[in-house]
C-alpha cells in the first residue's frame, strides 16, 4: 500500500428472528489483518513515513459481558493484538475526519456495503468543508481488497498448517459418515454425525451448509435440504468440511449407502475418480490455473462417450460442450479463510499460474438427471470427488488425501 489510509471494518451482526442472531462470524480481510474476532470493530491503518495500526473496538462493559461474554476493550485489545493505537468504537465518526486530512488517497473497498459506503462518504465530504482552512481531503478512493486478494492467495507456514489440522477433521468426519451410513436413516441423521466429529475436534463451524444428498439428489449442485431417507442400492454424495480457528476445509465424498457399488455406479465413479487423478496430476508451480479443468475435462467427456450418455468423437464433444448436460461446473477453485477464497483466477487476461502455497480444490463430477437420452441404468447417478490440494516446490500436497476414495478403501471400511 502507498502512502494513504485504508479502513477495513468487521462484518457486523445478523438478527435471525427477535431476539436471536445468526452465530458471529468475523470479515474475512479483517481477521486475515488482525486476529480479532469480536463485532463492532473498524480497523484503519495509517501508511507513510511512519506508519500505525489503530482499531476501534467495543469498550469493556461488565454488564453487557454478563449476557454476551468476555470483551476485550481498547487497552487490552492494543496489547494482546499488537495495534500501536486503540479506541472505543463509538469515537470512530468524531476521529475518522482527522484522521483522513491531508492523506493522499483512501483504500476501502467501494460497494461491499451500502452504509459504509455512505458513512465514509461523510467523513470524506467533512474534510472537504474544512478546505479553506489548508486541509485537503483524499484525492483517490482506491480497492483495499485488490492487494489483500494477493496476500491471501499465498499461504504461509501457519495457515497451511490451520488447514491440514482442519482438513485431518473432515477426513476423520467423513470416515465417521461412511461407517454410520445405511438404508433407512435420514440424511439428516448423517449430517449430524459430520457435525458431532467437526465439533468433538475443535472446529467452530461448518465452513459451509453440508451436502448430504442421496440417491438422485447428487444430481443437484446445492441440494442442501438435507431431508430425504438413504434407500438400499443408492449412493449418497456427501460435500462437507468444516471451519478451524477461520480457515476452510473442503471434501466430497461418494458412496454406496449399503457398502457395495453396483455395476453401473462403479462405471461412473472409476470414470470421474480418473479425472480426478488427471486434473491432481496438473497440480504443480507453473501450471496454468486453468490445466486441471481442461485434463478432468477430457477424460470425463471421452468417458460420457464410452459409457454411451454422449454422441460423437471427443473432439466433438469438446467444441460443442456438450459434457456440459452430465458436467457444468469448474474442476476447482481457491481455498482459505472462505471455501471460495479470496484470488483472482486471471491476470492480464491469461489464467494465472500456480505457485507454492496456493491451496486449491480439486473435484471432478459426473451428474446424470433422467432423461430421454440416459441409458435408464445410469439414470439418477451422482457423483463428485474432491480434495484439497496445496501446491508444493515439486507438485501438490492433497491434504484432504486420507478420506478413502477408491472403491476398494470405501468399500473396505464400510464392510460390517
Amino acid at each position: 500500500m502507498e502512502h494513504g489510509l485504508a479502513v477495513l471494518p468487521t462484518a457486523p451482526e445478523h438478527a435471525r428472528n427477535r431476539d436471536s442472531h445468526y452465530p458471529y462470524r468475523y470479515d474475512s480481510y479483517f481477521y486475515y489483518l488482525t486476529g480479532f474476532r469480536e463485532p463492532e470493530a473498524v480497523l484503519v491503518v495509517v501508511a507513510g513515513d511512519t506508519t500505525k495500526s489503530i482499531l476501534f473496538c467495543r469498550e469493556k462493559d461488565p454488564e453487557r459481558e454478563v449476557w454476551d461474554g468476555f470483551r476485550y476493550g481498547p487497552d487490552a485489545a492494543r496489547s494482546m493484538f499488537g495495534f500501536d493505537e486503540a479506541y472505543p468504537v463509538r469515537q470512530l465518526d468524531e476521529m475518522m475526519p482527522q484522521l483522513l486530512s491531508n492523506q493522499p488517497a483512501l483504500y476501502y473497498h467501494l460497494g461491499s456495503d451500502g452504509e459504509w459506503d455512505a458513512r465514509l462518504m461523510r467523513w470524506v465530504n467533512e474534510v472537504r468543508g474544512r478546505a479553506r482552512t489548508g486541509v485537503t481531503a483524499p484525492q483517490t478512493i482506491r480497492d483495499l481488497h485488490a492487494p489483500l486478494d494477493e496476500m491471501r492467495l499465498l499461504k504461509d507456514a501457519s495457515e497451511i498448517e490451520l488447514m491440514r489440522r482442519a482438513a485431518r477433521i473432515s477426513t476423520d468426519a467423513h470416515r465417521r459418515a461412511m461407517r454410520a451410513a445405511k438404508p433407512g436413516i435420514g440424511e439428516f441423521a448423517i449430517e449430524a454425525e459430520l457435525m458431532h466429529e467437526f465439533r468433538r475436534n475443535g472446529a467452530q463451524a461448518p465452513a459451509y451448509t453440508p451436502i448430504v444428498a442421496s440417491g438422485a439428489h447428487a444430481c443437484v449442485l446445492h441440494y442442501v435440504e438435507n431431508a430425504d431417507v438413504l434407500r438400499d442400492g443408492d449412493l449418497i454424495l456427501i460435500d462437507a468440511g468444516c471451519e478451524l480457528d477461520g480457515y476452510a476445509s473442503d471434501i466430497t465424498r461418494t458412496f454406496p449407502v449399503n457398502g457395495r457399488f453396483s455395476g453401473p455406479q462403479r462405471d461412473v465413479y472409476d470414470l470421474v475418480l480418473s479425472a480426478q487423478q488427471e486434473a491432481i496430476a496438473e497440480i504443480k508451480p507453473g501450471s496454468p490455473w486453468i490445466a486441471p479443468h481442461d485434463a478432468a475435462v477430457k477424460v470425463l467427456a471421452q468417458g460420457f462417450v464410452d459409457l454411451g450418455l454422449l454422441k460423437g468423437s471427443l473432439e466433438q464433444v469438446l467444441e460443442t460442450e456438450s459434457y456440459k448436460q452430465f458436467y457444468m461446473h469448474r474442476t476447482g477453485h481457491w481455498l482459505g479463510l472462505d471455501v471460495h477464497d479470496a484470488g483472482d483466477y486471471k491476470r492480464d487476461g491469461d489464467w494465472r499460474q500456480l505457485e507454492p502455497g496456493m491451496v486449491l480444490t480439486v473435484e471432478p463430477g459426473c451428474y446424470i438427471r433422467p432423461g430421454s437420452n440416459v441409458p435408464e441404468h445410469y439414470a439418477g447417478i451422482g457423483v463428485r470427488i474432491e480434495d484439497d490440494a496445496l501446491v508444493t516446490a515439486s507438485g501438490c500436497e492433497i491434504i484432504t488425501g486420507a478420506a478413502p476414495k477408491t472403491i476398494a478403501d470405501i468399500e473396505a471400511l464400510m464392510r460390517p
